[in-house]
């Protein structure tokens, strides 16, 4: 394997990790170029065991070692060593983990890909980027099948949301929504029972939901962190949900929210 000291934060080699708090940036960059950006060492082993083929690896002397065996598997892949100091100077942050891979994004799954599931998770419009990465984290280790995103959903594999989804983005089916307009009338056709979760008027709890009996295929519905679901996928769905709140609280963070909802509804 090839191992590269660099110096220099504008060495041209860095480019794939220049900016990497900039999201907006970042969006165009590896869009353009293909590539994501996974951080310290078990996200990069789960990245690269799932199939993503590394382009790079940026790394902290102290991380060689570690990931040796990942790096022989990739003699390929150049590994560009360097200062702590210098990582964040090309970053923009701080690099706490003092690992980072740049990794070929692939070929994305597709919304027919997972209508075969049981379990789907189906985010709308939900734009933070550590929102996405804690639903896919929750449906995955509460036991659901997978998670789609309609088109406006913040990128998966955007590195914030890696790192807090701890790796989960690699191993838990996801894929983009093809129609946002057709999106729960195709799922009813799949066979799914389509539950809303959402603070609309005549919703149901979540226990009187489970009362009904647990139906073979379901599809939760969970909205945007601050209008919620839109009417329209409202008005659609099979039946609307609720987690009844006290102490005048009226919602949970959407994360948290679907938590609770792929407790209940496992």
């Amino acid at each position: 394997m090839p191992l590269i000291p660099v110096t220099e934060p504008a060495d041209v080699r860095l480019r794939d990790y220049v900016s990497l708090r900039d999201a907006s940036l970042r969006r165009s960059l590896e869009t353009e170029r293909g590539l994501f950006i996974a951080e310290g060492e078990k996200v990069i082993r789960r990245a690269v065991e799932a199939g993503h083929r590394p382009r790079s690896f940026l790394l902290a002397e102290r991380w060689l070692a570690g990931l040796a065996d990942v790096l022989a598997r990739h003699p390929e892949a150049p590994v560009y060593v360097v200062t702590e100091a210098l990582a964040e100077r090309v970053t923009g942050f701080h690099v706490h983990r003092g690992a980072l891979a740049s990794l070929e994004r692939g070929e994305p799954a597709s919304m027919g890909d997972l209508l075969g599931l049981s379990r789907l998770v189906v985010a709308e419009d939900i734009v933070d980027h550590t929102n996405v990465g804690a639903i896919i984290r929750n449906a995955a280790g509460l036991g659901w099948d997978g998670v789609l995103l309609a088109p406006r959903a913040a990128d998966p594999l955007y590195r914030r949301a890696i790192k807090v989804s701890m790796g989960t983005v690699f191993s838990l089916p996801w894929a983009r929504i093809d129609d946002w307009e057709a999106a729960v009338p195709a799922l009813r056709a799949s066979g799914f029972t389509v539950a809303a979760l959402a603070l609309s008027e005549g919703a149901v709890t979540l226990e009187e939901l489970v009362g009904r009996g647990r139906p073979e295929k379901l599809a939760l519905l969970v909205g945007t962190e601050g209008a919620g679901l839109s009417e329209r996928w409202v008005r659609e769905a099979d039946v609307v949900v609720r987690i009844p709140m006290e102490h005048g609280v009226d919602s949970l963070n959407v994360a948290a929210a679907t938590a609770v909802a792929c407790w209940a509804l496992r």
